[in-house]
């Protein structure tokens, strides 16, 4: 049996029964305990499902009970308003990454029509820019995570392998009040750690509510990011110091 089709059978019956043994999967798909094992360490750093001894259980999604369309629609004004201003740090020619996320976006909405190039593992900005004839638009492929519009796994990190961007535009569940990026989905951390690595200059978006937000799974530390466009109001303490790490922080 393909690999692939080995990880989404392995998926099939972890979701069907929210547990399952190294022995019970060998045994069902036919190969030895030692290919389960590698199977089950790669869809554990997916956030697929949680690798345990002796086998493996069922991730609960953190947004799965929060979706897409409902994030959307809270603090529009200051999600529009960190999109704004981001939107102006883009130039002409520019490759620029764009997370997942809401605020990304609406930032897409403000790249319609520039001669710019979006790579995105975002469905939500594919919904954005697939109709633009001006912007050169990259979709890197992946499993969708259909409560959040997005790809993630190894294919959307392998991808992320082949981009050099002059940019990536971050989004995060939360800051810190040492500075440092957190997220509530496992999925999604390793993207982020690639997105950081193929670019040249780090932004995080992230509204005043991110402030500290929420997540416990560390995406970078405030060293990381150039540049943090956020709210007034934001956190004083907090910006002093993504600020004393290095990064330019930009108020709306």
């Amino acid at each position: 049996m393909l690999q692939r089709l080995r990880h989404a059978e392995i998926m099939r019956r972890v979701r069907s029964s929210g547990a399952t043994s190294v022995r019970d999967l060998a045994s069902q798909l036919g190969v030895s305990p030692s290919t389960i094992r590698r199977d089950l360490e790669v869809l554990d750093r997916d956030g697929t499902l949680r690798r345990v001894r002796g086998g493996a259980l069922a991730t609960v999604d953190a947004d799965a009970d929060r979706p897409f369309s409902e994030v959307a629609a809270t603090d529009e004004q200051d999600k529009e308003a960190v999109a704004a201003r981001a939107a102006e740090l883009v130039g002409d020619g520019d490759v620029v990454l764009l997370d997942i996320g809401t605020t990304t976006m609406r930032l897409a909405r403000r790249l319609r029509g520039r001669r710019v190039t979006v790579v995105t593992s975002s469905l939500a900005v594919l919904d954005v820019l697939r109709t633009d004839s001006v912007v050169e638009l990259l979709l890197l492929g992946g499993m969708v995570r259909r409560p959040y519009h997005s790809l993630v796994g190894v294919l959307t990190e392998a991808a992320l392998a082949q981009v050099v961007a002059d940019r990536v535009f971050l989004g995060a569940s939360g800051v810190r009040p040492d500075g440092q990026l957190v997220d509530t989905t496992l999925a999604e951390v390793p993207l982020k750690r690639a997105m950081i690595a193929a670019a040249g200059q780090v932004v995080l978006l992230a509204d005043r509510h991110k402030f500290p937000g929420t997540g416990a799974l560390r995406v970078c530390g405030p060293e990381d990011v150039d540049v943090l466009v956020t709210n007034e109001g934001a956190d004083e303490a907090t910006l002093r110091a993504c600020a004393a790490a290095g990064a330019e922080v930009l108020l709306t």
